[in-house]
């Protein structure tokens, strides 16, 4: 890994810069106080950090001591400890002797040689041209979205979530999959990622993350993901070898759910699925203050049915394709899709309840979450005019997690820990689930193109993080980015619903 940092001088006489390695090494989540040293080793063109990672320029110079109390503007934005202490290593000089000169300072691990600097620019851009071309990139916007989808597949395959503060996230990483690996080319190592997760399911579930520092597996959804992930890339494959594989994957996770697996998650007498327990917060609506679960949707969510239908559907066609007789899960997909109908589809308020037999009855909140119940192939299925109008939910980056004329909406994603996680589903803007992707495959069917829905987030590709789609934006406009600025779903279902709005096959079915 390098990176490369060209000082230019644009215009006016010869001039001296001066840069200074101010160096830290710490984890996203961690601060750096100062005590003692980094320790720094030096030599004629510029040092080596922590035994991690090298910096190289013209003329370098060390240095050895700290700056103290170092402002980070975010940081004070976000409610964080907003000071850190900065290890001077040194720095490099440079004279330009006129406009156009240049000063190249370089950085990267050890783990790789020193890299020749303009061997690194040429190798950048020719893979760059390699990752437009296997995504038959045929815009700016998707060429954009093609190298944005990169930066998140790392080495397994597996994906990180989003930067900088987000490991791999297997609901993420399953949303994520038709984006990420489908619409780019690389549907190879999809099928290298499907098979390794496959190997991991516990209990007819896959973890959720280990980002909190254990394993854990507190995610009603992931795995119903990951069922409609595999559906995708048979649908682009035909890989009757996968197919084959994936049954006994399948079998676990249905027989788990039926017969009640973690966390409270269980197929109900009804046939639809039922999750929760107090403190816990297992769909994607995931924030919590401690204990206490901001969006706790105990009992039977929404789009949670609409992935456990869409779950069944998918394992019937499996089995039936490769003979396997399951009449069980059959009669429980017919009678799953009755109680939804019944449940949900048969609600007075003109819209579909957000969660049905909670704790406290039903939840007629107003949610982007009953898109999925249209937009999944094999879904529960939905006339458009069954769902509640979404209107007030829309803006130009995303649809608000929660109407704004609800009590409980918060309209800015802004301040602490604290105040930012009271916000993140209710009424947040997300670019991703429940959003842009579902909501386009919805639209589609209900037989609208909405075209303009895209705008503001492709111009938003040079907004915040550059080049890249942020994880969340405020609810009430100007709709200022928030959250991870590169978020790997937000990415992928960004570039998935332009694909679907810009259809690239002779058959136009969104890919090639």
């Amino acid at each position: 890994m390098a990176w490369l940092c060209p000082y230019r001088l644009v215009s006016g006489p010869e001039c001296d810069l001066e840069v200074q390695a101010l160096v830290t090494w710490r984890g996203s989540h961690d601060q750096q106080l100062g005590s003692g040293s980094l320790e720094v080793v030096h030599d004629s063109t510029g040092a080596v950090v922590e035994g991690q990672y090298r910096l190289e320029g013209p003329q370098w110079e060390p240095d050895g001591r700290w700056y103290r109390d170092v402002f980070m503007r975010e940081e004070s934005a976000r409610g964080l400890t907003d000071t850190e202490d900065l290890w001077s290593a040194g720095h490099f000089r440079a004279r330009l002797a006129g406009a156009g000169d240049r000063m190249a300072l370089s950085a990267w691990a050890l783990d790789s040689p020193s890299p020749p600097v303009r061997a690194v620019i040429a190798d950048s851009h020719a893979r760059a041209r390699e990752l437009i071309s296997r995504a038959s990139a045929q815009s700016p916007v998707e060429e954009h979205l093609a190298l944005a989808a990169d930066t998140f597949v790392i080495a397994g395959p597996d994906v990180v979530a989003g930067y900088p503060w987000f490991g791999s996230w297997s609901r993420d990483t399953m949303i994520s999959f038709e984006g990420l690996f489908l619409e780019t080319g690389r549907a190879d190592e999809g099928r290298e990622l499907l098979l390794a997760y496959g190997q991991r399911i516990s209990q007819g579930m896959l973890s959720n993350t280990a980002d909190t520092g254990s394993l854990e597996f507190n995610t009603v959804d992931a795995t119903l993901w990951f069922v409609h992930a595999i559906d995708r890339y048979l649908h682009r494959s035909d890989d009757t070898d996968l197919m084959a594989t994936a049954i006994p994957w399948l079998e676990e996770i249905l027989d788990w759910h039926i017969r009640g697996t973690r966390y409270g998650i269980h197929v109900d007498g009804d046939g639809l699925l039922a999750a929760g327990q107090e403190h816990l917060a297992l769909t994607w609506m995931d924030a919590r203050i401690g204990d206490f679960a901001v969006t706790p949707r105990i009992g039977k969510p929404v789009e949670v049915n609409a992935l456990w239908i869409n779950a069944l559907a998918v394992s019937n066609e499996i089995f039936g394709r490769l003979g396997r007789s399951h009449p069980e899960f059959e009669a429980l997909e017919v009678a799953a899709r009755r109680s939804f109908a019944r449940r949900f589809l048969a609600s007075a308020s003109g819209g579909l309840p957000d969660v049905v037999d909670g704790p406290s009855g039903d939840d007629v909140s107003i949610r982007p979450n009953q898109v999925l119940a249209m937009s999944l192939p094999h879904g529960p299925g939905v006339d458009p005019v069954q769902l509640r109008s979404l209107g007030e939910l829309v803006t130009g980056l995303g649809l608000r997690s929660l109407h704004p004329g609800d009590p409980a909406y918060r309209g800015r994603h802004a301040g602490g820990p604290r105040e930012r996680d009271l916000a993140y589903h209710q009424g947040t803007v997300w670019p991703c689930l429940g959003s842009f992707g579902p909501y386009v495959d919805a639209a589609l069917r209900a037989g609208s193109v909405p075209g303009e829905t895209l705008d503001a987030l492709t111009a938003h590709l040079g907004d915040w993080g550059l080049g890249s789609v942020s994880e969340t934006a405020s609810g009430e406009p100007p709709h200022n980015a928030t959250g991870a600025p590169f978020q790997a779903w937000s990415v992928a279902e960004v570039f998935r619903a332009w694909r679907l709005l810009h259809p690239l096959g002779p058959e136009g079915d969104g890919h090639r």
